[in-house]
């Protein structure tokens, strides 16, 4: 198969779909074709990848137009839709549903969309959403402390031990993968960590993991969710529905509680925010201030760290596309359940009943 990695044109985006190493595998038995300079800025030359077997082409036109499987990182721009067509199988993260203008155009162009946020194993887990949600997790501490920073907008506050001085607290609302990592760092950090999540199993689970040092454990309601921001420094939107809209659990009229230059981080952006006021941001501009509450809304966290996320991704993502590049499409998705959970459209249509459901209501 003709295998295609483009240069990613998302704003601060410098992951790449493959890594030399994944070419360098791939290469063996495909023809794989890389965008000039696809992966420059993270140290992944023209010449590491020619050396492990990749053509080098001039630009995204050229790339798209030589490959049958297109993998990338992130959803096409508008600008990339052009190239696309029902030739054309793409492995990438899709996140319709957070931004349905753009689903629409890309399902016009009838491209055979795999997205990994979608595909499954077999303990139920997103295998290849994982990775980039423990970085973007372990992110969220970061710049939730870097923005709390009196010359960042915040309030001026530093998590940490000091001697008479109360912990500060952080709340994490939705306590999946990314949650996890961001309750992890939170205890690190040594703040006092709220955990908010409507599942009592799981409550359970990350107690007997966590113990009852420092840390909350609360199953959440508006009630509870608007009790436990209004005593937080910095609040962490952690909730995935998969395929879904995420669902808005804090809403505008709660952040009046909140106190001024407190922090919100929406990670669940991406599909929408799980913030009624959340909108999407850059690394170029993170944040805006709204209610006086910093909103840190960037919907490509973990290209932050783009040489991390990519060796993280394509460790989950290889044995996959290989499996599309070595059966094709329909027969890699007939042999393998979770590969076809990932399957969302193709020739037009929708083929994920829980991204059908939120396109269309």
């Amino acid at each position: 198969m003709n295998i295609g990695l483009p240069k990613e044109v998302k704003n601060n985006e410098f992951r790449v779909g493959l890594t030399p190493g994944s070419v360098g595998e791939l290469s063996l038995n495909h023809n794989v074709f890389v965008q000039k300079d696809a992966g420059k800025a993270i140290g992944f030359t023209d010449e590491i990848y020619q050396a492990n077997g990749a053509q080098i082409l001039e630009d995204a036109s050229s790339v798209f137009d030589r490959s049958d499987l297109i993998v990338k990182v992130k959803e096409p721009l508008p600008e990339e839709n052009k190239f696309l067509s029902s030739k054309h199988i793409l492995f990438t993260y899709l996140h319709l549903a957070g931004n349905k203008t753009n689903a629409k155009k890309l399902i016009d162009t009838g491209v055979n969309g795999v997205a990994y946020e979608t595909v499954t194993s077999d303990d139920g887990s997103l295998p290849l959403l994982a990775p980039m949600s423990k970085i973007a997790g372990r992110i969220s501490l970061v710049v939730g402390q870097y923005f709390l920073l009196k010359p960042n907008k915040g309030i001026g506050t530093l998590f940490g031990n000091f001697e008479n001085i109360q912990a500060r607290e952080v709340s994490v609302v939705g306590a999946g993968v990314a949650g996890k990592e961001a309750i992890r760092k939170g205890i690190d950090s040594g703040a006092h960590v709220n955990v908010l999540d409507i599942s009592d199993a799981k409550l359970k689970i990350l107690e007997q993991e966590f113990g009852l040092n420092n840390i909350s454990y609360i199953n959440s309601t508006p009630q509870s969710i608007l009790d436990a921001i209004s005593t937080s420094d910095l609040v962490i939107g952690s909730v995935y529905v998969v395929g879904k809209e995420a669902p808005k659990v804090i809403s505008r009229e709660m952040l009046k509680v909140m106190k001024p230059g407190s922090v919100l981080v929406d990670i669940s952006i991406d599909q929408g925010g799980c913030i009624e006021t959340s909108k999407p941001t850059t690394h170029d501009d993170p944040v805006f201030v709204e209610e006086e509450v910093v909103h840190y809304c960037v919907t490509n966290m973990p290209g932050a760290v783009p040489l991390t996320a990519s060796l993280a991704l394509n460790h989950a993502t290889l044995p996959f596309i290989k499996k599309i590049a070595d059966l094709g499409l329909a027969k890699a998705c007939a042999s393998d359940k979770h590969l076809a959970n990932g399957l969302n459209i193709a020739n037009g249509e929708i083929r994920h009943p829980s991204v059908e459901s939120a396109l269309n209501s």
